[in-house]
């Protein structure tokens, strides 16, 4: 393997990795060299289990971040120098109807635990004076509205924020943090849709590639911005999303 592309010796932290993107990604990493730590509120068995059998190293730890600070204990002494914070949520509710309640579950899954998960993975590295990558998934609606989701499109708005900021304090110090922006991936968040023959179908229409994206899509662009190759690449969104934002 390129040396640039490659992930040998590294230890990666995923969240959400037990079904759809964060697994596509855990999965990759895996492939690419690096020890894969996968965290979920629902067991990764699957996920390990993939990665072991195909000659990967893999673990998997139960984190609900439901709770914001869930991620605090998880990198003290750990040695995890890749960060990809996938873990989210979605709740779908006229504008006019949403609860505070639902507005603050996404909230606190999608920006805050992500937040100050990273915060804790940055501490850690600071403090064994290493380097470290972070990949945080945000969303096309990170750039649009989107329709009866106000507290996700609130999110994936903060996230791509975040990742730049984050970008701007850490890039001088060892840490790229950047972002990958899928598109319409089949996935359980998008699973009302594409039961919905008419929005499926407009979705459809809208994407040049013609078709949903796979959690697969997603993963090579994750794994490239952990990797060597990207080490210049600080504050970047990365859309991956069958062409969606240049139609």
């Amino acid at each position: 393997m390129n040396a640039a592309f490659s992930l040998n010796g590294r230890r990666a932290l995923v969240t959400g990795a037990n079904t759809g993107i964060g697994q596509a990604i855990a999965i990759g990493l895996a492939q690419a060299g690096a020890e894969v730590l996968c965290a979920g509120r629902r067991a990764c068995d699957d996920t390990v289990a993939r990665i072991t059998g195909a000659g990967g190293t893999a673990s998997s730890v139960l984190v609900d971040f439901a709770d914001p600070m869930a991620g605090q204990g998880l990198f003290d002494g750990a040695g995890i120098d890749i960060l990809v914070n996938n873990a989210g949520i979605i709740r779908r509710a006229d504008a006019v109807e949403f609860t505070e309640s639902d507005w603050d579950a996404v909230m606190d899954v999608n920006l805050k635990a992500l937040f100050f998960t990273t915060q804790a993975f940055a501490k850690a590295a600071f403090a064994r004076g290493g380097q470290g990558a972070v990949v945080n998934i945000a969303s096309l609606l990170s750039f649009q509205g989107g329709i009866r989701v106000p507290s996700y499109t609130a999110s994936k708005h903060g996230v791509v924020g975040l990742t730049k900021l984050l970008a701007n304090e850490w890039a001088a110090k060892g840490i790229n943090v950047n972002a990958v922006a899928p598109g319409y991936i089949e996935t359980n968040n998008t699973e009302a849709l594409r039961a919905d023959a008419d929005r499926n179908r407009a979705i459809l229409e809208r994407i040049p590639a013609g078709r949903w994206g796979q959690a697969e899509d997603i993963a090579g662009a994750a794994v490239y911005l952990c990797t060597p190759a990207a080490k210049y690449v600080h504050g970047a969104v990365l859309n991956v999303d069958g062409g969606w934002l240049a139609r």
